[in-house]
């Protein structure tokens, strides 16, 4: 008929670009992150400067769920319908939040966060380590630029002919697949959470989109925030070295797999849903 129509918009690829750029921007933070603590942390403050990184992960996302909240409780056409035009409330199935305001507003606050890196130094003394006179930093400046050059020509061309082995040695190294493969796992849980378990709550207990983003995450990321940094402190305090945090970390995570099986008895009753546990009569 004249009234059907194919959706044609092809504004889904300004999304999908801008996911790609977020994502390479924000991939090198975890890693780079990690090795430039290392390199300029003591041995013992390091594991607390880790956990400070990844409680600020989590942190994150907890406000990020708390602007989605507030963004879902608006409408999606916000400045150009009139609150007295709108007919349906957050609670109904045909409402759709602002949920581009959000991406605006992160991405804003992504290029301010961005401007300090730009005076990061170039090279930092260790952590406990006394500092270079300037003199001596002025003098040895100029000949260690021209072997950072070479140094980089030579690394790119050994890089490229060994990363394939490299690559397969660390494939063959039962403890790092081990660690991929449980990190593999404990994400999927925490992805397959956020990503159903809202619909799980509007759906079962009548909650909005803005309720249930709201309760997933002042439930859920406090509690890793605590986690993270009291894990971190705890390492600090007693100098804990990596069999024994190897050993807390499979009982503390055998705990939790144990206390998951919970879940299996929080049963609830199955709203009706007409053609599908109840007839339409």
């Amino acid at each position: 008929t004249e009234c059907e129509q194919e959706p044609g918009s092809l504004l889904w690829i300004f999304v999908m670009v801008g996911n790609i750029v977020r994502g390479m921007g924000e991939t090198p933070i975890m890693p780079l992150g990690i090795s430039y603590l290392e390199d300029f942390a003591k041995a013992e403050n390091s594991p607390f400067y880790l956990a400070c990184l990844h409680t600020a992960t989590v942190i994150g996302p907890f406000l990020g769920l708390l602007l989605a909240s507030f963004c879902a409780e608006l409408f999606v056409d916000i400045g150009s319908v009139g609150a007295d035009e709108i007919t349906i409330a957050a609670t109904d199935a045909r409402w759709v939040g602002a949920w581009w305001l959000g991406i605006l507003i992160c991405a804003l606050l992504n290029l301010l966060v961005a401007i300090p890196f730009w005076f990061l130094p170039k090279s930092l003394v260790k952590e406990g380590e006394a500092s270079e006179p300037e003199e001596t930093s002025e003098k040895t400046a100029t000949p260690l630029q021209e072997n950072d050059k070479n140094e980089t020509k030579q690394t790119m061309h050994y890089f490229l002919a060994d990363f394939i082995p490299f690559l397969k040695a660390l494939f063959h190294n039962p403890v790092y697949m081990l660690f991929i493969c449980i990190t593999v796992l404990q994400f999927s849980a925490f992805d397959g959470m956020i990503s159903f378990m809202p619909k799980y709550l509007e759906q079962q207990f009548g909650k909005s989109a803005s309720d249930a983003i709201f309760l997933i995450g002042v439930y859920n990321l406090p509690v890793l925030c605590v986690g993270y940094f009291s894990g971190g402190l705890f390492m600090k305090k007693f100098k804990i070295n990596i069999y024994q945090a190897a050993s807390i970390a499979f009982w503390v995570s055998l705990l939790e797999y144990l206390l998951y099986f919970a879940a299996y008895w929080t049963v609830c009753d199955t709203s009706p849903v007409a053609g599908l546990t109840v007839s339409y009569q």
